[in-house]
């Protein structure tokens, strides 16, 4: 039974949340102030975290800044603010998905089952990867550039790892999403260019015309070999 953290300021809301997701197999404890969030969250270590942004005394944002470092399951934003700057703003501080309110009961428990998948198939084999000063320790998760560690969300070393292990090839948004972020691929959703962009800024990447995590336009993105030396 996976454990669900879910952190929601409007009781009604949680309430009906927190037993549609019991009866459907999960362990539920809900947050109702964002003042109590990080502690728990980072004691009880749950399999993932849904999290409002709007919340009394602390919104979302800050929570999932503070827990980055010491949470590992995945962040799920769960919010009615529905401008893209917001989603842009919740993808690039690291949560793994961002659902808009109201969302249908099975949309959202299909996006949760789509996190946990990809949580759950992490390659556990002792393995590292070097492209010139590019150096990839999927054992302990961490990923060094000419010496120098890179601060990576779960989500984006992930996304990083299937790119660099297949360099080279263009590998297509179907298969990122599939493989990566654990779901089929809507034709619509751009999470995945968002932490694109991310990872290019991290990498030292030119924004404008990137040849070290290249768009292949129509296709997907590619992992050069050469352009990290």
């Amino acid at each position: 039974m996976s454990k669900v953290i879910l952190v929601e300021d409007d009781e009604r809301l949680a309430t009906l949340t927190a037993q549609f997701l019991k009866g459907n197999g999960f362990e539920v404890e809900v947050i109702n102030d964002g003042a109590d969030a990080v502690e728990k969250i980072i004691v009880v270590q749950p399999d993932i975290v849904i999290l409002d942004i709007m919340l009394p005394n602390q919104d979302g944002f800050s929570i999932c800044r503070a827990i980055k470092n010491e949470y590992l399951g995945p962040v799920l934003f769960l919010s009615a603010k529905d401008s893209d700057f917001d989603q842009v703003k919740g993808l690039e501080i690291g949560a793994d998905d961002y659902v808009i309110k109201p969302v249908e009961p099975f949309v959202l428990l299909a996006r949760l089952n789509a996190l946990l998948r990809r949580c759950q198939n992490k390659p556990q084999n002792l393995d590292s990867l070097t492209l010139g000063k590019l150096n990839i320790d999927k054992a302990d998760r961490r990923v060094y550039l000419d010496s120098k560690e890179i601060e990576l969300t779960s989500y984006e070393f992930d996304l990083l790892w299937a790119l660099a292990s297949n360099a080279g090839e263009t590998q297509s948004r179907e298969f990122i999403y599939k493989h990566v972020v654990g779901r089929e691929y809507d034709g619509l959703d751009r999470s995945v260019d968002v932490r694109i962009s991310r990872l290019r800024k991290k990498l030292g990447d030119n924004l404008e015309q990137p040849f070290r995590l290249i768009t292949v336009w129509g296709k997907g993105y590619l992992c050069s070999k050469s352009a990290w030396d």
